[in-house]
């Protein structure tokens, strides 16, 4: 926290709202917080001429159908040193969601706002990591495949344990399998999928840091894993708020996320790609499997613009000298900046890992399929750590 924001051991709130019900409830939650004072701002943020100096978070109570004030929150956050904001709305969906992660909020709650989790958003908001600390904003890399087959959940399993293995002591990893209908994490790794999307569906502020330990699934290599039984006779949606407070609480409290997405688009998708640090596409060597690819970049490009940036994997690569097929010019030809690099074919291997429920090294240390992987994902790690990239998904957990 900047040191304007905290002076004589308490930390300086301001709360704009023209809510009087929600002022009301604010100063009294924090009337019993003697390490806290508060400034409160009657009106909306279009209507507030100057802010107290020495904020060290802003409440905004915001109208989220109202373009002018989700305009003033953006200049309000955009300015250099300006205070974490935690917001505030009775609206909340797909339109809000991606804009509020556009514009790069601390932290988001929907009324009725319990007091308690005003207090711990605010808190979280207001925490600076002290120096040489690492942040807990988890840094989220995002597999999509580009079509059925191609391997996007190997991939994903092994990227999560390479980051899993660069980090020393305890479990820094969490690996989701978002694809709800035929996800095979679980399957892949021998383990038992926890997540029970039945408990948490109807009732998605259940899930807090307690009930998120019991669904967590603990591999042998220290990787944690969140994976619901899948549903192959069953398809349908869940709700994007689901979705977004899973994911929230799981950046809360590990330093990286790998996400393995189906392949189907669902209302929650936009958000998800939109909260990665690094969003990848998993391709087949096959010309009809870099056209989808190719395709899924510009539709994600068009739909998200720039920030997704979404870069192309090409798996099981084989280079022949004198045989006919696609080679890795070919490749960079047809994919240009969008191709991230590619991974050689080693079925044996990967088939045995799968097969044993166990990582490539532990089959065969320093095979081929590992170093390929190494030289993609862990300097996209440090790259992610350097970068920031986007705010992460709105975080909601106590």
């Amino acid at each position: 926290m900047n040191d304007q924001g905290r002076k004589g051991g308490t930390t300086h709130v301001v709360i704009i709202s023209s809510d009087k019900q929600f002022r009301q409830m604010v100063e009294t939650t924090f009337a019993s917080q003697l390490q806290i004072s508060l400034d409160i701002l009657d009106g909306d943020l279009t209507q507030i001429e100057a802010m107290p100096e020495g904020a060290a978070v802003v409440i905004v109570d915001l109208d989220a159908s109202n373009e002018a004030q989700v305009a003033a929150l953006s200049r309000m956050t955009s300015k250099p040193g300006s205070a974490p904001a935690v917001v505030v709305t009775q609206l909340f969906d797909e339109t809000v969601a991606r804009r509020l992660l556009q514009i790069r909020v601390a932290d988001f709650l929907v009324k009725p706002v319990a007091p308690i989790e005003l207090v711990r958003a605010c808190a979280r908001a207001a925490k600076k990591p002290a120096a040489g600390e690492v942040s807990a904003e988890a840094e989220i890399f995002t597999f999509l495949p580009s079509a059925g087959g191609v391997g996007v959940t190997s991939i994903a399993i092994q990227s999560a344990l390479l980051l899993q293995g660069s980090t020393r002591g305890g479990s820094s990893t969490c690996l989701v399998d978002l694809d709800f209908q035929h996800g095979a994490v679980a399957d892949y790794l021998d383990i038992e999928p926890r997540l029970d999307l039945s408990e948490i569906e109807p009732r998605p502020e259940r899930l807090d840091r307690h009930l998120l330990e019991v669904m967590l699934t603990q591999h042998s290599s220290g990787l944690s894993v969140i994976a619901a039984p899948n549903r192959p006779a069953e398809m349908r949606s869940f709700d994007p708020v689901m979705v977004t407070r899973l994911l929230d609480l799981v950046s809360s409290h590990f330093r990286y996320v790998v996400i393995d997405m189906p392949r189907t688009w669902f209302p929650w998708t936009d958000s998800v790609l939109l909260g990665s640090n690094k969003l990848f596409i998993v391709s087949e060597m096959t010309i009809p499997g870099l056209r989808h690819a190719k395709k899924l970049v510009s539709a994600i490009g068009e739909r998200l613009g720039e920030s997704a940036n979404p870069q192309v994997i090409v798996n099981r690569f084989e280079s022949r000298m004198f045989a006919a097929g696609l080679s890795l010019a070919d490749i960079q030809s047809a994919l240009g900046g969008a191709f991230a690099g590619s991974l050689p074919n080693n079925f044996r291997v990967v088939r045995e890992a799968i097969d044993r429920g166990i990582p490539l090294e532990e089959v065969k240390p320093g095979n081929n399929v590992v170093l390929a992987l190494k030289k993609l994902i862990l300097p996209a790690a440090k790259d992610a750590k350097q970068t920031g990239a986007l705010s992460r998904l709105f975080k909601k957990a106590g």
